[in-house]
């Protein structure tokens, strides 16, 4: 699971301004801020889009102030956590950034900083989101309660075993003791 992209972006009439964004390992081409221009068509929604050439998915989230922003990450990762980082993203960047800025702002002029620590601490959805972190404990819980109920099982099927084999062997020890008791008494008349 990776993010490889974060990006924070105005909805213009025409286009979209891109105002600050931070990569990983792919890099900002047109063809991918066209793609964001598409799915900024409406204002307050949000986007999933499958890059199935590249298999990243470009998940978009535009607030009615049409401030959007937009993360691309791999099939795996979740999408509940990209748009939580999203809106996080997006209310963080307009409590710094005044809203006169947006229309005109650019990467350069935009005094954002906090994105690049946002797709860094966000690369491992299960530390950065606590929900995730829990459903992950959860399964791991599951787990290990499934194997400890796979032993107790086995050992009940043992104990099974061992009870029956106790109940033939005391069977067998009173037909011991009957057949002595027998032969002892035939010993004792002589």
């Amino acid at each position: 699971m990776k993010l490889y992209s974060l990006s924070v972006l105005y909805k213009g009439s025409t286009k979209a301004n891109l105002l600050k964004a931070a990569f990983t390992t792919i890099t900002h081409t047109s063809s991918s801020q066209e793609l964001v221009v598409a799915a900024h068509k409406s204002s307050g929604f949000i986007v999933c889009v499958f890059l199935s050439l590249l298999e990243y998915l470009c998940h978009v989230y535009v607030r009615n102030d049409n401030l959007g922003a937009v993360v691309i990450a791999d099939n795996e990762y979740p999408s509940r956590v990209c748009f939580t980082l999203l809106d996080k993203v997006l209310d963080e960047f307009s409590r710094q950034v005044s809203s006169i800025d947006w229309p005109s702002g650019s990467p350069a002029t935009v005094q954002y900083t906090a994105l690049d620590s946002h797709l860094a601490r966000y690369q491992n959805p299960r530390e950065a989101d606590a929900m995730t972190k829990v459903q992950a404990e959860l399964d791991e819980t599951k787990i290990i309660l499934h194997s400890t109920m796979e032993s107790l099982l086995e050992r009940g099927e043992k104990l099974d075993d061992l009870v029956q084999k106790s109940e033939h062997l005391g069977n067998q020890s009173k037909a011991f003791y009957k057949t002595a008791r027998k032969q002892n008494s035939c010993c004792e008349i002589m």
